[in-house]
């Protein structure tokens, strides 16, 4: 399974961004695919998931800011970010695990991952 994604950069508080998760060789029907982000010295948190019944989840200090998407099943993974804040830099990346039931978002529940695009929010 090979995970890529695309979008990150440099942007000042209050823009937008979208960053990309392209999915490819994942064979089952059934997945959890989320976003996690991990900032400077810290762990790595998820950000948001969702299934492949399409129910999502998302970390409550994201609610209202971030919306995750897919389009063609499992093969592209979306994370629209609106009002962009300096503490959401970070480098965030998209994984997936087969699963069923609403998304976690504990990191240790993933099997796969991207290697990561780079968010940098400048004040």
């Amino acid at each position: 399974v090979q995970l890529v994604e695309s979008g990150g950069g440099s942007v000042q508080a209050g823009g937008s961004l979208k960053l990309s998760c392209t999915v490819s060789g994942y064979t089952y029907s059934t997945y959890w695919m989320s976003w996690f982000r991990q900032a400077p010295g810290k762990e790595r948190e998820g950000v948001a998931g969702v299934n492949s019944d399409g129910s999502t989840t998302y970390a409550d200090y994201v609610k209202g800011r971030f919306t995750i998407s897919q389009d063609n099943g499992v093969k592209n993974l979306y994370l629209h970010i609106n009002n962009l804040k300096p503490e959401d830099t970070g480098v965030y990346s998209c994984a997936i695990t087969r699963a069923q039931g609403p998304p976690s978002l504990r990191p240790a529940w993933y099997d796969d991952w991207g290697q990561g695009t780079q968010v940098t929010v400048s004040s």
